[in-house]
């Protein structure tokens, strides 16, 4: 089971990961990619994390991170095919805040200006992610999805199909409300559960997170870091010796 795709010289591809111990939450993402025509466009993207993790502390409002990000962001432009175009953020997309459990914590951290006028806060957690293409700058649900994650505030839904609550037992002693994919719940020995996940996420228990998607044919990347705001410092949880 899991995708059978094989990179090749010319893709670039992002990994995307968290780690947690006891509902303590880490969120990092960085891209790869073989082929250095990528070099500026990673290099903008980077940069523009790196911005917005330096623009992050105590009392800053979100709005005026999203606007020091977009600024570093679109400053650069890439060479893609002889043609010059310009690298853009993607204004649907976020930095979030983190809580016990909860990836998505309520705050989002926007990466163009304008916007939420809520100020960061002493001891919370953020993920800082920013994410450029030289699409349109906005993208859209499709392809197959594959992760999901259940819903943290939902209460009580009851369920009829018999299939959908074994497979909410299953997530819930598993998971709980940590995101999985359909490959975690093959290895768990799951079968045939597509039509209770279905249900699932119809019923509003469970979030589908589909492929994210720009212009067919754009370049895009992203890189995240997790920070935390202690009383007199930032602390970035996430970084190692290599990003």
């Amino acid at each position: 089971s899991g995708d059978k795709t094989v990179l090749e010289y010319d893709d670039i591809v992002k990994f995307d990961f968290g780690t947690q111990v006891n509902g303590r939450i880490i969120d990092c993402a960085f891209t790869h990619y073989f082929n250095p025509k990528y070099d500026v466009m990673a290099q903008a993207v980077k940069e523009a994390t790196n911005t917005g993790i330096k623009e992050a502390g105590i009392d800053v409002r979100l709005s005026d991170i999203g606007a020091a990000v977009q600024e570093v962001m679109e400053s650069y432009e890439v060479d893609v095919d002889g043609k010059m175009l310009p690298v853009k953020s993607i204004r649907n997309l976020n930095g979030h805040s983190i809580g016990p459990y909860q990836i998505h914590a309520g705050k989002s951290v926007p990466i163009v200006k304008g916007g939420d006028q809520t100020k960061m806060e002493e001891g919370e957690l953020y993920a800082i992610e920013t994410f450029g293409s030289t699409g349109k700058g906005v993208v859209h649900e499709d392809l197959e999805c594959s992760h999901y994650m259940k819903n943290f505030d939902v209460g009580h839904v009851p369920l009829r199909m018999a299939k959908a609550k074994e497979l909410l037992g299953v997530i819930d002693r598993s998971f709980g409300t940590l995101a999985f994919c359909r490959r975690y719940l093959d290895r768990l020995g799951c079968k045939q559960y597509l039509l209770g996940l279905k249900n699932l996420c119809d019923s509003g228990l469970v979030q589908p997170y589909p492929p994210l998607v720009d212009v067919k044919g754009s370049w895009t990347a992203q890189y995240e870091h997790t920070l935390i705001l202690r009383p007199t410092q930032k602390e970035v949880l996430s970084r190692g010796d290599d990003y």
